[in-house]
């Protein structure tokens, strides 16, 4: 309960600092960020790495 209010402290905190920033370059940087966090890892290995967990699911798919 504790954290849960410490993290929506923090949320209103960021939503009023948000409000008051006049700089677009600013906001670009955070909407990147944003769009950073959003992404899906699976678009973000490679190759290598994602054909095994590929192989795998296929797997786990014929076992059902």
């Amino acid at each position: 309960m504790k954290a849960e209010l410490n993290i929506q402290s923090k949320k209103l905190e960021l939503i009023q600092w948000l409000s008051t920033i006049e700089d677009l370059s600013v906001l670009n940087k955070i909407i990147d960020l944003k769009k950073q966090e959003n992404k899906d890892w699976w678009n973000s290995i490679s190759d290598n790495e994602n054909n095994p967990l590929k192989k795998d699911c296929k797997m786990q798919m014929l076992e059902n």
